[in-house]
């Protein structure tokens, strides 16, 4: 589901990000330099959703939530540019991305580290669809607090439906496995295409079949589209 949210006037922030701040709290290689330099053409902290901007109570382990826009050069953005941010910037953060007239949002499901709270694990990162600049947008949801409120811009960018009594954490782990086991079926696939002995045509065959059936348990879906 693509939604793009509407977020307060008085939550708005307005910042441009120098990415040389970010290099100095991310500390990205060089490889991961030359991304920012070739893909982003400028980084803006747009909304700070905080207590004080949008009059919601902080939660234990969300006490704002970010919003960045980010333009692109090229209409191309590796995952490296956004974990580099993420790494840098120690709040949870949605990723506005614009190209060409067009928007989608990204973000990753962002958590302090049980060993380290000082630390954030952060997931995969999930991505909506691209949608004209000026689609209508939907009002924030009502929420008791920023954790839930977090939950609430989460949930449409990740692909799957929550299953009975799923938290978000669960259900964007679900959505990694799906994930790997996506990638495991495509190579199983390869291989069968590539096999000219019978024999091991059939046993390829049943380890498709069994690969298909544990994505089926995952994503409830009988027919698996790769690439999903």
């Amino acid at each position: 589901m693509s939604v793009l949210f509407d977020y307060p006037k008085k939550a708005a922030f307005g910042r441009v990000l120098p990415k040389t701040k970010i290099y100095e709290r991310g500390s990205p290689g060089t490889k991961v330099k030359e991304l920012f330099v070739r893909q982003v053409e400028q980084i803006v902290w747009k909304y700070k959703l905080a207590p004080e901007t949008i009059n919601v109570p902080a939660s234990k382990f969300v006490p704002e939530i970010q919003i960045f826009n980010i333009t692109l050069e090229n209409g191309e953005l590796k995952e490296d540019v956004l974990r580099c941010i993420d790494k840098a910037i120690p709040f949870p953060i949605l990723y506005e991305i614009y190209y060409n007239g067009d928007c989608r949002t990204v973000a990753t499901y962002k958590r302090p580290s049980e060993a380290d709270s000082a630390k954030w694990v952060v997931s995969s990162y999930f991505e909506s669809n691209w949608l004209p600049e000026d689609t209508p947008r939907k009002p924030l949801p009502v929420t008791l607090n920023l954790g839930g409120l977090y939950e609430e811009l989460l949930l449409p960018l990740i692909p799957y439906r929550v299953q009975k009594k799923e938290s978000l954490q669960v259900q964007v782990e679900r959505a990694e496995l799906i994930r790997a086991r996506q990638q495991d079926l495509a190579k199983i696939e390869a291989r069968l295409n590539k096999e000219k002995q019978f024999n091991r045509k059939v046993e390829i065959n049943a380890e498709l079949r069994t690969m298909k059936q544990q994505l089926e348990a995952l994503t409830g879906v009988v027919e698996v589209n790769k690439g999903q």
